[in-house]
């Protein structure tokens, strides 16, 4: 399996970042031909304040980057994880992945589990659940044949959500996030390479890079590509841009049997 990941400054402006999105997913095809391409957290919208969050949310299967991502999956015969939106159902929203196979269909939906409710270090207060709700099903879907996981962000520090997803049959497991500077430079790659170690899985990180909301806040960046014995394979650095690598899946079932670790859980 070949996947590319990308890795984006999204900004309040909805239109423009889903054409950066557009631009940055094409020229990976065009280079890369890539079986799976991964966007961040909050792709079409990181901005402030719970009005222009829910203003940018959509009601699927409709909304600007809902069809936007269906489109381009279908013209390029790629499947596209599609980071995250603000999904609207009902009274509630959701901070949301919406996966989109070769024909533009819905592969899944995955709702992100573990909210961010966080004072960092550096004084700035994070509340996700004055705003989002928080979802409940574990989720997986299939590329070619493979089986693959959804997380989102704060989920990386939750390990029993990644057992599930491994005992859900995961051997690829895709986190995108928005991950925050203070705790990213010692916490990103630290706990990928921990889950993929841990799951067994390809583990593919992808993430926000840069400042948001006029400088207010930061993220870390550094996507990431980690193998089921938690070497990091492929990297961005901390701008926006691509990397790309190709999945060994056979690799996932040899370290599997060299440290059979799933078979030997008693708790």
């Amino acid at each position: 399996m070949k996947v590319s990941l990308v890795q984006m400054n999204s900004q309040a402006d909805k239109a423009k970042n889903i054409r950066d999105a557009i631009d940055l997913i094409e020229s990976c095809i065009a280079r890369e031909n890539p079986d799976l391409v991964v966007l961040p957290e909050y792709y079409a919208f990181l901005g402030e304040g719970k009005e222009n969050i829910y203003a940018a949310g959509e009601n699927f299967p409709d909304g600007q980057a809902y069809r936007a991502m269906s489109e381009l999956a279908a013209r390029h015969k790629v499947t596209i994880h599609a980071g995250s939106v603000v999904e609207k159902d009902g009274n509630n929203h959701f901070n949301t992945t919406v996966v989109f196979g070769p024909e533009g269909q819905e592969l899944a939906k995955y709702r992100k589990i573990h909210l961010f409710d966080v004072d960092t270090p550096g004084g700035t207060i994070y509340r996700e659940s004055d705003t989002i709700s928080r979802g409940q099903d574990v989720v997986t879907y299939k590329v070619a044949g493979k089986t693959v996981g959804c997380a989102i962000c704060y989920d990386i520090r939750f390990p029993e959500l990644f057992r599930a997803l491994r005992d859900e049959g995961a051997e690829v497991i895709v986190l995108p996030a928005a991950f925050t500077l203070m705790t990213g430079k010692d916490h990103w790659e630290v706990l990928a390479r921990a889950r993929a170690i841990e799951t067994q899985t390809y583990f593919l990180a992808v993430g926000q890079a840069l400042s948001h909301s006029d400088g207010k806040k930061w993220c870390w960046g550094h996507s990431m590509v980690i193998d089921p014995w938690g070497h990091i394979v492929a990297q961005c650095s901390d701008g926006v841009g691509t990397t790309s690598a190709r999945l060994d899946l056979d690799y996932v079932e040899k370290v599997r049997g060299d440290v059979p670790v799933a078979q030997h859980h008693v708790l």
